[in-house]
């Protein structure tokens, strides 16, 4: 696994990712405030908990702090504005609140996904560097937005569904 991941930080930020994936989808699809969607939902927090500081430890494509530890910060400024409405329950919507952010929080690693799958064709997107060339940017953009655009159609789908079943 050591070619696929580059060292022991790159196997838990896969193992992670890929508990996070699974977890987030079933999140997702699952009975809202069920104790089995707690548990689950806990257990996304853990993985991507996990995702995002293994995150600022690989370096691999850029060799310095690249585009990607960015998205990592929006990812951690993500979960904690979905989970803070459910610590402070402040406002009557805050389940709304809380299914929004971390609805994003889900499709934001779907995209993450894709940028990471699109990584892995060194001979197609970087350069004799190693440096990442004009098509890993198209590739990543193309795969981000189709993930972006379902994620946005499921959304609009179901954000009325969410407000009226636990809007308060």
């Amino acid at each position: 696994m050591g070619n696929i991941t580059g060292n022991f930080i790159g196997q838990i930020h896969l193992l992670a990712s890929i508990a996070a994936l699974i977890l987030g989808f079933y999140v997702l699809v699952s009975d809202k405030g069920t104790k089995r969607h707690k548990q689950v939902g806990y257990a996304y927090v853990l993985s991507m908990v996990l995702v995002n500081l293994t995150a600022f430890m690989i370096y691999r494509l850029f060799g310095k702090f690249g585009i990607f530890h960015w998205f990592a910060i929006i990812s951690i400024m993500t979960i904690i504005a979905g989970l803070y409405p459910l610590i402070s329950k402040k406002t009557k919507d805050y389940l709304v609140y809380h299914f929004n952010f971390m609805y994003w929080s889900v499709i934001g690693l779907y995209c993450a996904l894709m940028a990471e799958t699109f990584s892995r064709l060194p001979d197609i997107v970087l350069k004799e560097t190693g440096e990442p060339n004009m098509v890993f940017y198209k590739f990543v953009g193309i795969g981000t937005a189709v993930v972006m655009v379902i994620g946005v159609s499921f959304y609009l789908k179901f954000r009325p569904i969410w407000q009226n079943k636990y809007g308060r």
